[in-house]
């Protein structure tokens, strides 16, 4: 290296030690910390930090995170590197208000997981519309300087609770942004999609925030230790989730214990679902997501969708980014898995969207010129505005799940749940949640498994698709159950030019686009559960998340069928049984068919993009 070189590449080093210490140090040299136990209206205290401006000469509006995830550091002269991730909204000037969730670390009270809305309200009563209420109220009647405005936001299941604080309808809340809000936790976020658990992800979180609390405190539970295998070994050599509490959990996790109980969409996952409760949202609202968040993705979707319908008037947008699960949070988002961004995605969002959005609705500050609804397309790389979505300017799409090579009504292929196909090339520590970039992976990886049907379609010219997908397959099965993963691939062609974010030619890479999974027996109803009969063919329906995406000319559109996507999510034993206690023998192969007949014909249902689309231009 040249010594001019080298200069520079110090001084660039030094810039950046600056400012990183800089930014370590600026909650600390510009706000003061306070330390409150608000009384809520059953007599219970929830534990609440403050950080105020050390600034006095002017008022500020108040923004407010309600946490289960703990408000650390809980020393009265203990600062954090950064009270929010958006190091923007800290240099405006906010007064920062952080909360234990009733029950949660130092807060009083009894922890409930999705604490269901009390719908006949009992003035004694409580929930987290209840405790948001009153936290508002205390807050702008007790902390000093503070411009009687309140703002809400949060991530994960802090976006539940900020969506719960939507609807407490105290008057000073004139802002919430609901981030990757659990909305559902059966229908399609973190513990089940659409029957199916999500194991790996569920076993983790839940084997540590599924202890139980005993009183105030300010750490976490020990993390229990597991076997360091590879997580497809280690759930496989786990057996049937019977196991789970025989070998690990001991019945020591209440939550693992309800899960098992409700396998069914019943009443107590119902009344733990947030979206038949948005009606008379006064607060503008911006919901935002992840087109690769394996989590919370339908949450985001479902509770943007839930608040546009009961709420004609209000201030609703949405924002979905090219990101896993928080990620527009991170410093620096400019790639996920192999795919290479132009830009920092998620420095564009803090800079151009958040901060905007809370300036403007709380503090009166510039203008308000977000669209509706601002989206990436992960095939082009470039954010969108729309006046809607899903966007008005669609034609339906029908595309038949059909070879042409061959003759046959149907497609076959034998699942055996000892061999399950596995969702990641990856090795995954048995600690981990799941493999996150897993949402847009290459597929070739499994491409060749006997296993997993293969349709697709050669463009001829430039596909954008929006909003959700709807499957439909006609299925003939030998076993009394089965479940039916449908995916969503970009085929990119020979020819296609540049290299994946490692560096890897992007030639024939198969990205994934969209992917879900149906658990068979509910194909009537998620409480109305039904065995297949063995030689009869059945319709099963359901819908994949929604998506922005360009094909461009010349790649293909590729549809994956499978029955097992593990262990991401558990394995179906394809005999039809409660699946929490099946047995060792339960677990079966079975012959499933894939009807392509003009009878029996099944297809994918895409919405197409007609004209064009509003791009946004990033300097």
């Amino acid at each position: 290296m040249r010594k001019n070189d080298t200069i520079k590449l110090l001084v660039l080093l030094l810039f950046f030690v600056s400012a990183l210490f800089a930014q370590k140090d600026f909650v600390e040299d510009n706000y003061e910390k306070s330390v409150y136990r608000i009384e809520m209206r059953d007599g219970k205290t929830l534990f609440t930090v403050v950080y105020s401006p050390q600034d006095k000469s002017e008022t500020y509006p108040i923004l407010l995170t309600r946490t289960p995830y703990s408000c650390k550091p809980y020393g009265e002269n203990e600062y954090p590197e950064s009270i929010v991730p958006n190091h923007n909204l800290e240099m405006e000037k906010y007064i920062f208000v952080i909360q234990d969730v009733r029950g949660m670390f130092m807060s009083e009270g009894k922890y409930e997981n999705m604490r269901p809305v009390i719908s006949d309200k009992d003035p004694a009563a409580v929930d987290e519309l209840t405790d948001t209420y009153d936290t508002i109220d205390w807050l702008v009647k007790n902390v000093p300087n503070n411009s009687g405005k309140v703002g809400m936001w949060g991530i994960s299941y802090p976006g539940f609770y900020a969506a719960m604080g939507a609807i407490c309808g105290h008057p000073a809340l004139k802002a919430v942004s609901p981030q990757a809000p659990i909305a559902d936790w059966f229908l399609g976020d973190d513990v089940y999609h659409n029957g199916a658990l999500h194991l790996s992800l569920t076993f983790n979180f839940i084997s540590v925030f599924g202890i139980e609390k005993t009183g105030l405190n300010t750490e976490w539970p020990s993390r229990p230790v597991y076997p360091n295998v590879d997580q497809y070994k280690f759930f496989l050599e786990m057996g049937s989730l019977k196991n789970v509490n025989e070998k690990y959990f001991k019945n020591k996790i209440d939550f693992w214990n309800k899960i098992t109980k409700h396998s069914g969409y019943d009443d107590f996952w119902k009344a733990r679902s947030s979206l038949p409760h948005f009606h008379n949202v006064k607060p503008a609202t911006m919901v935002v997501g992840g087109w690769y968040d394996g989590e919370d993705l339908f949450g985001a979707l479902k509770t943007y969708a839930s608040i546009e319908e009961k709420n004609k008037d209000n201030n609703n947008i949405l924002v979905m980014g090219p990101w896993p699960h928080g990620g527009w949070s991170r410093e620096e988002i400019d790639h996920f898995g192999d795919m290479k961004y132009p830009f920092n995605t998620s420095q564009y969002y803090r800079d151009h969207i958040e901060l905007q959005f809370f300036n403007f609705y709380l503090k009166e500050k510039g203008n308000i010129n977000l669209s509706e609804a601002t989206l990436y397309d992960t095939g082009l790389n470039k954010f969108a505005s729309f006046k809607q979505w899903p966007p008005e300017n669609t034609v339906p799409v029908t595309f038949n799940l059909k070879n042409e090579e061959t003759e046959k009504d149907y497609e076959e292929y034998i699942s055996d749940p000892a061999f399950p196909v596995p969702y990641t090339t990856d090795s995954i520590a048995v600690n981990s949640f799941y493999n996150k970039r897993y949402m847009n992976e290459d597929q070739r990886f499994i491409a060749f498994r006997p296993d997993v049907l293969k349709f697709e379609k050669e463009l001829d010219e430039e596909v954008t698709i929006a909003g959700e997908i709807e499957v439909e397959l006609f299925t003939e099965i030998s076993g009394t159950d089965a479940d039916f993963v449908v995916k969503l691939i970009d085929v990119f062609p020979d020819t296609a030019k540049g290299s994946t974010f490692k560096g890897a030619p992007l030639k024939n890479y198969q990205m994934l686009l969209r992917g879900d999974i149906f658990r068979g027996k509910y194909r009537k109803g998620f409480n109305n559960p039904q065995a297949f009969t063995p030689g009869k063919v059945e319709k099963v329906k359901f819908k994949l998340q929604d998506i922005f995406h360009t094909f461009k000319k010349g790649h293909k559109l590729m549809i994956q069928v499978q029955s097992s996507w593990f262990p991401l999510f558990d394995r179906n034993p394809q005999t039809f049984t409660d699946i929490f206690n099946a047995k060792e023998k339960d677990f079966v192969p079975s012959l499933h068919k894939i009807y392509t007949s003009e009878k029996y014909p099944s297809n994918i249902k895409f919405r197409k993009i007609k004209g064009k689309v509003r791009h946004i231009q990033i300097q």
